[in-house]
């Protein structure tokens, strides 16, 4: 249990990490970071179907026979995925924070706000609503950090790198607002290490509220929902935000590069 909440505090410090890397290094080397957002969604997608889903429909065909396990299997997975998008969809436009930012738009002079308080506090409350959108797309991923790892570290482990390397360039996203609307570097940086506890928050919650009823039946249905949520989120979000810059091949051999180093990982372990 310890070594589930470890893990997944180690994926949401990344955000933070992202955070304060981006305060030092002054420009984004876009190749190396499509490629790496791209790996993560292979990793995600690959855990999702392969092991996840597919584990879940195999339990619950035991339990259920084969048609209703996969009808409750499918039922599940389409469950996690509609909980990832109603958490997109009831974020306001404005706060959804799709749009990745460089480390450089941390180093460009930040213009003085206003001095009324009506202007100040306007300010401030943008910066918090980003960095609270931030922190309720994490919550979803420390469950489902906690889902994969309470089973088997084996699929928790590449999990909670693959949530990691894609929340670093999200603590950039996080902090190059807020240091713009407040002007603090300071702030900047503990809003996105605040925004990156929401998954270990999430996985406390799981362990809480779940782990005292799980059954087999409660881990499978779990795990075909943890896998929906996953593919959402590596559709949704990784891979828009790899395309962002153009390199569109860079992120396919990433996810590509993803899948395969998961296998193997899987085969040897």
């Amino acid at each position: 249990m310890l070594a589930v909440l470890a893990l997944t505090t180690f994926a949401g410090l990344a955000t933070g990490v992202g955070g304060a890397i981006g305060f030092f290094v002054k420009k984004t080397n876009i190749r190396l970071l499509t490629f790496l957002l791209g790996l993560s969604a292979g990793v995600m997608v690959y855990i999702s179907f392969v092991e996840l889903l597919a584990s879940a429909q195999e339990t619950l065909a035991e339990i259920y026979g084969k048609f209703n396990g996969h009808l409750v299997g499918l039922a599940s997975f389409s469950g996690g995925m509609l909980i990832a998008m109603l958490i997109d969809r009831l974020i306001p436009e404005k706060e959804n924070p799709h749009e990745a930012h460089g480390p450089e738009e941390l180093h460009v002079p930040v213009k003085q706000p206003k001095s009324d308080a009506a202007s100040a506090a306007k300010l401030r409350r943008s910066g918090l609503l980003f960095a609270l959108a931030i922190g309720v797309h994490n919550f979803p991923e420390g469950m489902a950090t906690f889902a994969a790892g309470i089973n088997s570290l084996t699929l928790g482990i590449p999990i909670a790198v693959a949530v990691a390397l894609h929340n670093i360039p999200e603590g950039i996203t996080v902090s190059v607002p807020i240091y713009h609307a407040t002007g603090s570097r300071k702030k900047a940086f503990m809003y996105s290490m605040v925004s990156g506890l929401a998954e270990p928050v999430g996985a406390g919650i799981a362990m809480l509220v779940l782990y005292p009823f799980l059954s087999a039946t409660l881990l499978s249905v779990l795990f075909a929902a943890v896998a929906g949520t996953m593919v959402f989120i590596a559709f949704d979000e990784l891979l828009p935000m790899a395309e962002r810059w153009g390199f569109h091949h860079l992120s396919i051999y990433g996810i590509i590069t993803g899948m395969l180093l998961m296998g193997f990982t899987l085969a040897v372990i």
